[in-house]
């Protein structure tokens, strides 16, 4: 990877899979692990990275199915878990204790099952994926329905699917990879420079495709819209079928959270077309069953009210709106996302 900024350097970690990561920073500094989404990498924070605050030691690992590190397959029934577990063992390879972890999107609900397990400085919560997973949930938390139809891999697009796999490059379809990153991942509105962003779409590109990878496998359903979780692959581990981190206030201890977030957010919003329940009342997926049934999922205010609780169970909460950015804050406005994340770790590295 000769293109690197200035400052950054890759490696690979032997690890419980070998893990490819991006760093910078100096060695004795304080460790922040900045966790990618689905359908992205490390280099999603490179430009974080270049040049590194002096305090600490920016690491920027490619998850499990996803950019250069070791294909292996998600257990989809662990949800997040196996993410957590790669992390877990990726710090203790790297002999590094008590991080600030950053979770993106998916990365959220592996950050903190990563808190479970060993002591971290503070949580940073990025745009997360709701704590009862993506889609199919009442806002209590509550399946729609019994077998968590409407959520996961089954759902996926499968043009988009299709053109993840042939690594298309282009702009003539709605659902092409780089369409859906600029309409997606940042404010719609937003560019990356030209050269950047061909670099990112072909690091989404680099995403392993299939029942082991994105989006994973399926299962028939009786009910709508006819398709519910299998067992493998990212998008069933995302389904509220395996995926929690509502438990989040029966931490303990309970690191300091951050929780940033866009509020043109497109992709983790109270009501995502990215949703089942929003494509079905809006008429796109035909045959939704009402509101009653099968609501928008409200994510934004499920995530509200699980860091309430815990703030109210004794943690510290910080919340960051970032009006007119997307999914990624810490893209669209990189240097106020930096700069709220840089003095949020100062003060959560006493505590």
């Amino acid at each position: 990877m000769s293109d690197l900024l200035p400052g950054v350097t890759a490696a690979t970690v032997d690890a419980r899979i070998r893990i490819h990561h991006l760093e910078s920073g100096p060695s004795d500094g304080e460790p922040v692990v900045l966790v990618h989404g689905n359908l992205s990498t490390g280099r999603f924070f490179e430009h974080l990275m270049s040049p590194a605050p002096d305090r600490f030691r920016f690491l920027a690992p490619d998850m499990r199915g996803f950019g250069r590190t070791e294909a292996a397959p998600i257990d989809a029934t662990r949800g997040l878990g196996d993410w957590a577990d790669d992390l877990v063992s990726y710090l203790q390879e790297l002999g590094i204790e008590r991080p600030h972890l950053v979770g993106w999107s998916t990365a959220g609900a592996a950050i903190a099952l990563v808190a479970r397990q060993v002591p971290v400085a503070s949580l940073t919560f990025l745009d997360p994926v709701g704590p009862y997973g993506y889609g199919g949930t009442f806002a209590d938390g509550t399946p729609c329905w019994d077998d968590f139809a409407g959520t996961g891999a089954g759902v996926a697009n499968p043009r988009f699917v299709e053109l993840l796999r042939t690594g298309d490059r282009g702009t003539d379809e709605p659902v092409s990879p780089r369409n859906v990153m600029n309409g997606t991942y940042w404010a719609p509105e937003f560019r990356l420079p030209p050269e950047r962003e061909d670099l990112l779409l072909d690091e989404i590109l680099l995403s392993t495709i299939g029942d082991d990878g994105y989006p994973g496998d399926a299962t028939t359903s009786q009910h709508w819209p006819g398709a519910a979780p299998g067992t493998r692959g990212l998008l069933n581990a995302l389904s509220p079928k395996y995926c929690s981190w509502a438990w989040l206030p029966e931490l303990d201890p309970k690191p300091p959270v951050l929780w940033t977030h866009g509020d043109k957010d497109l992709v983790v919003a109270d009501g995502s077309f990215l949703e089942l329940g929003t494509l079905g009342q809006a008429g796109i997926v035909p045959g939704w069953p009402g509101a009653e049934v099968f609501p928008p999922q409200p994510m934004v205010a499920q995530i509200r009210t699980v860091l309430a609780r815990y703030e109210q169970a004794g943690g510290r909460v910080r919340t960051e709106i970032f009006a007119g950015s997307g999914h990624g804050p810490h893209v669209d406005a990189a240097e106020r996302w930096l700069a709220v994340a840089t003095e949020f770790w100062g003060s959560a590295a006493g505590s």
